[in-house]
């Protein structure tokens, strides 16, 4: 039976992407996404239909998938990283439950994929060792005041704190309020890393502290993880100490 289904394609290279995404995008006839994401997955478009749009027009083109799929074309909508964290999985799903039962198409389900988060702790070292929060900076669906008063929460309580969609051309500010935000209960020496384009070929990383990490670059396609008060950078490496063996082997 043609349906659709919600593929996380990972954070950029084709050697991010989970054997099962790859498959799904391959059997498919239609390829729905972002045009920027379209354009990773290139390579195994040959032949499909695409539905490719901009940002900004994710409800018009998950719309058009879903009727794709709902004409008898077995439909994929792609996002970056994992289609549930961020992504479009939460967007097809409400669309497609909202349609008459008998006029619905099968639903296949969400394929998970390597998220933003992950891929950039993995390139910083192992900052996510222990209890941390996500948090994304744009007040586009989230009221500014309620993004800040996670982020209040998640510093005090000591989470490491990871952020996407830290910083625009238009939101400039809003990294720099978190920064405050933080520094009510981090030491300014608290390291801060910030990954771009996370395994795609303009990759960069930069390992910053609390107090500085706002001169650095940082665009829409950064993930920047603020340590906790354990966090700690040695050999260019970021890591948040876990605590196994603590007392027997001394670390």
């Amino acid at each position: 039976m043609a349906g659709i289904t919600v593929v996380g394609i990972g954070p950029g290279s084709l050697l991010d992407m989970t054997p099962r995404a790859r498959a799904a995008i391959e059997r498919a006839e239609v390829v729905a996404g972002y045009t920027t994401y379209i354009r990773l997955i290139e390579p195994l478009l040959a032949g499909k239909e695409v539905i490719g749009t901009g940002m900004m027009h994710e409800i018009d083109r998950c719309r058009m998938a879903v009727e794709a799929a709902a004409s008898g074309k077995e439909t994929v909508v792609v996002s970056s990283g994992d289609a549930g964290v961020y992504g479009m999985a939460g967007l097809v799903l409400e669309l497609v439950l909202q349609r008459e039962v008998a006029e619905r198409p099968h639903f296949g389900g969400v394929i998970a994929g390597v998220s933003a988060v992950n891929a950039a702790a993995s390139i910083l070292g192992a900052p996510l060792m222990h209890d941390f929060a996500v948090i994304s900076l744009s007040d586009l669906l989230t009221p500014w005041e309620t993004i800040c008063k996670r982020a209040e929460m998640a510093a005090a309580g000591d989470f490491v704190i990871a952020l996407y969609n830290p910083k625009s051309k238009k939101r400039v500010q809003h990294i720099e309020e978190i920064r405050r935000i933080a520094l009510k209960y981090r030491n300014p020496e608290t390291p801060v890393g910030i990954v771009t384009a996370a395994s795609r070929a303009e990759q960069a990383k930069t390992i910053s502290t609390l107090a500085d990490f706002t001169k650095e670059t940082i665009n829409m396609f950064s993930l920047v993880i603020i340590g906790n008060s354990q966090t700690y950078v040695k050999e260019g490496w970021m890591l948040t100490p876990r605590g196994y063996g603590r007392k027997e082997s001394g670390l």
